[in-house]
């Protein structure tokens, strides 16, 4: 039987659609976008820059270096103090920026939290059938961590990290992958996130992508992305593919 998106009495009878296409997955960005996890970032960098005499980051400093992944932090933050790094202190700060974010995990230290709204979405997207998959910079085996640590990995079929493809975000790869992985064609998946490197994924990818107004986005106001549509909280997505489910059905 075909589950239904139940919205206070309003029913979304079969799969969802956009704009006359029938969307099968749903593909989530993280950081800034199911999370707030800038202040575990910039705990961990600092641990990380100390160790090689480098001056404290400060957190809203670190929130507008967060995007592309850790291997660009890394240059941010040397680039925001003036240094250059070789390959190899680069490495090296890289990998204890991993061990140190990896310890706050471990040892219980996380601040992270899901934005609001967002344990609903997740649970009715589920329920309604469709297929989940998070699509991050972050590296895979962190973000599947969080998502447990969290209490919202049940509901998320797929986790992409940012070292699982040869390529990150804005590159496609990663959200071709995800919808390989959950074996649908990238035109029934619809792509979340709060950043410039989100949108351009996937219209590269030739999916449809909605965005948040409270991420990140490299420091620059993500109201501002050339999305297809912006919802203030992600409990205001199921509403939406309602809507254009019923806007769908409308007789002309």
């Amino acid at each position: 039987m075909t589950r239904r998106l139940d919205l206070g009495g309003r029913l979304l009878p079969r799969v969802a659609s956009w704009r006359g296409q029938p969307i099968a997955a749903v593909l989530f960005d993280l950081d800034g976008t199911l999370l707030d996890t800038a202040a575990d970032i910039a705990l961990a960098l600092n641990r990380a820059v100390a160790e090689h005499g480098w001056t404290p980051v400060a957190e809203d400093e670190v929130r507008r270096m967060i995007g592309r992944g850790a291997p660009m932090l890394v240059h941010r933050a040397a680039a925001s103090q003036g240094r250059e790094l070789d390959d190899a202190t680069h490495a090296t700060v890289l990998e204890r920026f991993f061990h140190h974010y990896g310890a706050l995990q471990e040892f219980d230290e996380c601040a992270a939290e899901p934005y609001g709204g967002v344990t609903e979405a997740l649970h009715q997207l589920h329920d309604a059938g469709l297929h989940i998959a998070v699509v991050t910079n972050k590296q895979q085996r962190f973000a599947t961590g969080l998502l447990q640590r969290l209490g919202l990995a049940g509901w998320v079929d797929v986790v992409v990290g940012g070292d699982t493809c040869e390529r990150r975000k804005p590159d496609p790869q990663p959200l071709l992958f995800a919808c390989e992985a959950l074996h649908v064609v990238p035109a029934q998946a619809l792509m979340v996130g709060d950043s410039i490197n989100d949108v351009q994924a996937a219209r590269a990818a030739g999916i449809p992508v909605v965005c948040v107004p409270y991420g990140y986005n490299e420091g620059n106001d993500p109201r501002t992305l050339p999305c297809d549509a912006l919802v203030d909280t992600l409990a205001d997505l199921p509403a939406l593919l309602v809507a254009q489910a019923k806007a769908t059905r409308a007789p002309a």
